[in-house]
Parts: structure tokens; sequence; C-alpha cells
């Protein structure tokens, strides 16, 4: 017995390039997602290039502590704030036009940033990456799940995992190259992702090939406005709260009550609209509700570490931007073996949960160790602590987006993706936004400590070598000064790590209430063929008798067909008869309307 194909999923697949009706083989779908690897590199690398070099950047451009954390929050919050609207064109127009546009976004974004004159400018051109940054981590992950099953994501995942890890080991190390080289400077740090854009652009254009659903374009504006505002307002509130004005001001009530009344407005106009931003209606789905959640707190612990990891180096430590990234290789180690080895076995065994919560025991262990850290730490200690969080990392980043991914119906795809994405994005923005703004009072806290301690002579250093507030230049301190910078840099970073792991903790209880679903076999365009589509979840075929007298509606015909494995072998002969059993049964039934049973021949 075996299984054949129908006809409207041999069209879909024909479209992806596979001949005859059969699944893309593993090189047509590498050769379909080297524009994206190459694409999502190029993103990845405009931020992790310029973290070893903000210290140089900002003492060059004048700025202090607050421009240090906005040139990487304007990034996130505009990656944040246009990832719902990147996922839901996904779901109504071309994505591979898509995907090219965010690749021009992206472009111009960064020609601009090596162009900055000033931090202002500096911050306007990374929220412009941010938008394209935005659109190729959504469309990415959108892309690969419209040509590959959820059974077999697992083993893309890795590489897109894979392909982060080299990105951000990569990128402080070739930033501090750059930095250090005096016949380069920072500004060329911003250059060095636009030529592999434009080569990504060459090659999507000539291996990337998709269905395009004809539906009528109707975006939500609307929808896309209020949430930008309501995100935008409440990052703006915690980058200035405790710097322009107190914790409790009448500032901060005005911006969280604007940003919870713009949060209502959105929430009501997405009631309404026909085709919402982020359907509501996804949420009542537990999977996608609690990863969504998970996705939150994941994303302070995640950013927090690629963020104040190269303060602590090069304040702490006195590293160059070149060694400061390589020290950070331990953890950017533990990602890519993580997020490899995890697709891997998921693809071969097809759980995946055991993942989810396993990665959340090692990101708050690892999170609490780094909190114990110190200037003077010895360096294998960081090592080790490192790695442990580079693990966590790897196992709960992609496997979130995958068990979301396997629980929607074709049609909401794009959207169910970028929520995780969203969620991840506005969780490391409202991070890096506190974070930087506590880890700047407690490094103040420490200085006027150290100087304390140094009594008169300190109070003199104090005024002389404070630099009004912004990022200290070690080299040119006095020597009796630089020791209490060190410390301070150092015991401060070790708190904002201490304060993060709590939300690494929460991220792994959540992660315990996820029900672990099987995963599909059965890609987009074939679930898109099957005739009925109206449930978004995946649940285990019931007998007829049962559903008859439970009054349940039937389970789609794209999710019962999804779950029976290709292949032979008396394993899958008893499921696929047990499949056409039901099927057969379920014609006669009440409560079935004659299309459910996947196509079988004998």
């Amino acid at each position: 017995m075996a299984t054949t194909t129908p006809a409207g999923v041999r069209g879909s697949h024909a479209k992806h390039g596979a001949p005859d009706g059969a699944p893309m083989t593993h090189r047509q779908i590498m050769e379909a997602m080297s524009g994206l690897l190459l694409g999502m590199f190029a993103a990845i690398i405009s931020s992790t290039i310029v973290s070893n070099a903000l210290p140089t950047i900002i003492r060059d451009l004048g700025g202090g502590q607050s421009a240090y954390t906005w040139v990487v929050t304007a990034s996130l919050l505009a990656m944040t704030a246009t990832t719902p609207l990147w996922g839901k064109m996904a779901d109504l127009v071309s994505k591979k036009a898509l995907v090219q546009l965010a690749l021009c976004v992206y472009v111009v974004g960064s020609v601009m940033a090596g162009l900055a004159q000033n931090p202002a400018m500096l911050i306007s051109a990374r929220a412009i990456q941010g938008i394209g940054g935005g659109g190729l981590s959504a469309l990415a992950q959108i892309i690969m799940a419209t040509m590959i099953s959820p059974r077999e994501r697992g083993r893309y995942s890795g590489y897109l995992g894979a392909t982060y890890a080299v990105a951000t080991v990569g990128g402080p190390l070739l930033g501090g190259v750059i930095t250090d080289t005096s016949w380069l400077g920072w500004r060329w740090c911003m250059y060095v992702g636009v030529p592999i854009a434009l080569i990504a652009l060459v090659v999507l254009q000539k291996t990337l090939h998709l269905p395009v659903a004809k539906r009528k374009v109707k975006v939500d504006w609307a929808g896309a406005f209020f949430i930008t505002a309501a995100a935008c307002l409440l990052l703006i509130w915690v980058t200035f709260a405790g710097d322009k004005y107190d914790w409790l001001s009448w500032q901060t009530c005005a911006m969280v009550g604007g940003s919870i009344v713009l949060a209502l407005i959105f929430l009501f106009v997405e009631t309404r609209a026909s085709e919402p931003i982020i359907p509501l209606r996804l949420f009542r789905n537990r999977t996608i509700a609690l990863a969504s959640l998970a996705s939150l707190f994941v994303g302070v612990a995640m950013f927090a570490g690629t963020v104040f990891f190269s303060q602590y180096f090069q304040l702490a430590r006195g590293k160059s931007p070149t060694m400061s990234g390589v020290m950070t290789i331990p953890m950017i180690a533990g990602l890519f073996v993580s997020s490899t080895v995890s697709g891997q076995i998921i693809t071969r065994t097809g759980r995946w949960k055991a993942w989810l919560v396993t990665g959340g025991v090692l990101l708050t262990a690892g999170l609490g160790l780094l909190g114990t850290m110190r200037y003077d730490t010895p360096y294998w200690h960081l090592a080790v602590y490192m790695a442990v969080t580079g693990l966590g990392v790897g196992m709960m980043m992609q496997n979130l987006v995958l068990s979301t991914q396997n629980q929607v119906a074709p049609q909401d795809l794009g959207s169910a993706s970028s929520v995780i994405t969203f969620f991840r994005s506005l969780g490391g923005a409202l991070g890096v936004s506190v974070l930087g703004s506590v880890m700047s009072t407690r490094v103040t806290h420490y200085v006027e400590e150290g100087l304390a301690e140094l009594g008169p002579k300190g109070a003199a250093l104090g005024s002389a070598g404070s630099g009004g507030g912004g990022i200290p230049d070690l080299s040119k301190l006095p020597a009796p000064f630089r020791p209490v910078i060190e410390s301070a840099f150092g015991h401060g970073i070790g708190d904002v790590f201490l304060y993060v792991a709590p939300f690494a903790l929460l991220a792994f209880l959540v992660t315990l209430f996820i029900k672990e679903v099987p995963l599909r076999t059965s890609d987009a365009p074939a679930q898109a063929a099957a005739p009925e589509q109206a449930d978004t979840t995946v649940a285990p075929a019931a007998s007829p008798a049962d559903a008859a007298a439970s009054g349940e509606e039937k389970v789609p015909s794209w999710a019962v067909a999804s779950t029976v494995p290709a292949g032979e072998g008396p394993a899958n002969t008893q499921r696929l008869a047990a499949v056409a059993t039901v099927a057969a049964a379920c014609t006669g039934s009440s409560v079935c309307t004659g299309s459910c049973g996947p196509s079988i021949s004998t």
C-alpha cells in the first residue's frame, strides 16, 4: 500500500520547482534557502558587528550610555513594530517580493548608518536597518515553513540557527578588527552587510520560486499603526525612566497609560478588521499563547548577553574590540551546537518539547552563573557560564517558532510566525532599554563606592576622569582611577545578568505547560490543497462513533493527511490502514461531509 498525492498538491509542488508532484529534494530546498540564509546573515551581522565597536562609536560621536542603548534599541524597536506587518503581508502577497524589499530597506539603512555624523543620525539609520531586519527575520521563517513540513523543518531550522551563530560570532570579531584597523575605522562596520545583501538579492531572484496566493490584498493599516504606537511609547518610557525623570512620576503615568490605551484600541481594531495584522483567534490555541509569552521572556534574556558582553570585556577587563569578540566564542559555540543538533534529532524523532524544557533550565542556570561575575573572575569560569547560556538559547529560540508553525493552517502561517518574532523582539527591546538604565545606575553606585574608599584623592580623580557620564576610555584614565572603573563595570554588568535570570526562569515555567503535538509531515502547499482548513490546530483523529456522540467537528483533511508518514514497511502500512478505516467509516457517519479522507490507493 502506498500513498498518492492529490492533483492539487502536485500543482503546488510543481510551482516550487519539484517535478511530477514530488516533494522538494534536499538540494532544491538548500538552493531556495541559500538566498534566505545570506539575507539573514546580513541582517544579523549588522546587529552584532557594532557590539564591540559601540564604545568607540559613541565616544567618536559624543554620546553617552543613553545613546549606547538607543543605538541597539532603535533597531530592535523598528524590528518589533514592523514584524507583524511583514508577517501579515506574507499571507497576502508574494513572499519573494517582500523579502527582496526587506533587503533593499536594509541596504539603505546601512549606507545611512555609515554616513552618520552624530548619535541622532546613527540611531535613525539603525531604525531603518531594523525595519529591513524585521522583514528578513520574519520572512525567512515563513518561507521555510512554506516549503518544508514541520517534521523536516527541525533539520532546516538548525541551519538558520547555525547561520545565526556564525553571524553572531563573526560579527563581533570582524567589527573588532575593522575598528582596530586605522585605515578602515568603525564606519566600515556599517557597510559590511551591503554587498552580502546585494548578493542575496541576486540569489533569491534565481533560486526562490514560491506559489503566489491570488487574494484580494487588504492591509490592516490601522492595526499596524496602533500596535507600532503602543510599542514605541512603551519603549520610549523605559529608555528615559530613571534618567530624564523618576520611575514614579507623571511622565510615567502618561506614557504607560497612553501605551495601554493604544494597545486596547489595537485590540478593538483587530476584532473588526477583515485581515487583521495579528488574528486574535490564534491566541485561543494554548500552544501559540504560551509560546508567545515564553518568547517575550527569552527575548529579554537573549539580547542582554549580546549587548552587554562587549562593554564587560572592554570596560571591565580592558580588552580590545577584537579580543572582546574572541572571548564571547563559548556562548556562540553553545548556541551553534544546540540549535544544529536539536534540529537534526527533532527531524528524526518528531519530539520537540524536551528540548524546550532543557533549554529553559540551561538558560536560567547560565544567566544565574553570569550574575556572579566580576572584573577579575577567571576567564575559564566565564567561558563555561557563556557556553551553558548559549546552549539554552539555541534550544529555545527556533523550537518556539517550530511549535507554533505546527499549530496553524497555511493561511495563518505568516501571522503566527511573526507573532513569535514580535514578542521575542519586544522582550529584547524592553530588556535592553531597562537593563541599560539599571546598569548605568549600578555602575555609578559602584564608582562612588570605589572613590569613597580612595578618600579625598578619589574625589579629585573622580571629577577629573569621569568624562561627564560618557563611555570612558580606559587608556586615558589616571592609574588609581582605572581599577575603580573596571571594578564598577564588572560588578554592574554582573548585576544585569542576575536581574535577567528570573525572566529565563519564567520562560522555563511557561514551556512546562506547552502541550507537545506531533509534527506534521506535509508542507504548506500540500495542506492548502486540501478541501478544508477551518481548524487552526492539529488534533489526533477521533473515532467516528466518538465524534458523532460528542458532536465534535471532524479533523480537517490537511491535518489528518499530514500526520501520516510517507514510506513503506509494516509500521507505515498499519498507519495507512488505520487512516483508510477511519476515512471509510467517517464517510458514512452523520458528522462527515465526505471529504475528510486522504487520497489512498492500494
